[in-house]
């Protein structure tokens, strides 16, 4: 699996720190090798959240911030507001031209406005996130943790799974690693949106 999924090919162990997973999940990771293998027995234990954040913090910090961007707008929210709708269009010009820093703070400033409680949110965030400066422009250098994007993306897949009919959230979340799939074999993950 890991062969055909080039984007999940990173090594699990140096994630589990990460991750902070119970002994469940601990378990059924225990000899995977790669974070493909690892989602794949974590989602055969029907620990589909561990999968989804394993998935989160994997895949390549680009990848992962197109990922919660598809997983948003798979799950529509009709309540969803204009300042949200504008997190997510940044978080994605930023994944269209993620070498653009200026696109990077443009989603944390978008993500600012949103009050940082939903999926479309923390795409942006996740975005923001994902290298360069955490500094105001003209600062000394504050470069994000490693694992921060992962954390955004994880919080903002998890959102959008329990959004509006959190009793959904199984079978969403099974969506989800499909599309994680497909984006780490170089498709684009896209998803039908959800209808009632």
């Amino acid at each position: 699996m890991g062969t055909t999924l080039p984007k999940l090919a990173t090594a699990v162990p140096p994630l589990l720190p990460r991750l902070e997973f119970e002994p469940p999940a601990l378990g059924a990771l225990a000899g995977a090798q790669t974070a493909a293998e690892g989602i794949a027995r974590l989602e055969a234990a029907g620990l589909r959240n561990e999968a989804a954040r394993l998935a989160a913090h994997a895949l390549p910090k680009r990848e992962a911030v197109w990922w919660a961007c598809m997983c948003a707008r798979a799950i529509p929210d009709p309540a969803v507001t204009p300042a949200d709708l504008a997190a997510l269009t940044a978080a994605e010009a930023w994944v269209r031209k993620p070498t653009d820093d200026a696109l990077r703070r443009a989603a944390m400033e978008a993500a600012q406005r949103t009050g940082f409680r939903t999926p479309e949110a923390w795409a942006a965030v996740g975005a923001f996130w994902s290298g360069g400066s955490m500094a105001p422009e003209g600062q000394p250098v504050v470069p994000p943790a490693e694992h921060l994007t992962g954390v955004a993306i994880s919080g903002g897949v998890v959102l959008a799974a329990v959004r509006n009919r959190p009793e959904r959230a199984p079978d969403r979340l099974a969506r989800f690693l499909v599309a994680a799939r497909e984006i780490a074999a170089g498709g684009a993950g896209r998803m039908p949106p959800e209808e009632d």
